[in-house]
């Protein structure tokens, strides 16, 4: 389903092109929303900071433009993240990283538990839904890709946001 691109060939450069753009989207509404990066969901982005982060990106990026399909799938989860980076980036860079974090978290511990995993799980839910919708219905790569790209957004979403659920509450 994955088949390679030749390097250097118009379509390695268009897909390349494409995630550099999404790529560099998620990294620049993670640099506004948290230039610190006290406010990043992921470890091991959070342990690599922006230098070796920029460093394994642009890698993965030369790496992945080889393969269309896999690429999409980056794309489509890269930009979703990107726009919900920008979604409260304003408010995280108004109030200050720690004071952002320290807000939110005191909001979390006002809210029941229940009625904030069930939130999640049902904005998981939608998401997952038109997905498995475009993979279903898919006839070309390419909305297969997308669906499987939001997906994955949605699972991602999920999981850091559990973890840092998790985090806070023990």
């Amino acid at each position: 389903m994955d088949e390679a691109v030749p390097f250097a060939s118009t379509g390695y450069l268009i897909i390349l092109a494409l995630l550099l753009v999404s790529r560099g989207a998620d990294f620049l509404s993670t640099w506004i929303a948290t230039p610190n990066l006290v406010l990043e969901g992921n470890p091991l982005a959070k342990k690599m900071g922006w230098k070796l982060g920029l460093i394994v990106n642009g890698i993965l990026c030369l790496s992945f433009a080889f393969f269309p399909f896999t690429a999409i799938i980056i794309c489509t989860t890269s930009l979703l993240v990107a726009g919900r980076n920008f979604q409260n980036a304003w408010l995280m860079r108004t109030m200050g990283e720690e004071g952002y974090r320290d807000w939110f978290i005191a909001r979390l511990i006002e809210t029941r538990l229940g009625l904030y995993l069930f939130c999640l799980l049902s904005q998981t839910v939608l998401y997952v839904l038109v997905g498995a919708a475009l993979i279903y219905f898919g006839q070309y790569q390419i909305p297969v890709a997308i669906g499987i790209g939001l997906i994955a957004y949605a699972l991602t979403v999920l999981f850091y946001t559990l973890l840092s659920v998790w985090r806070i509450r023990r």
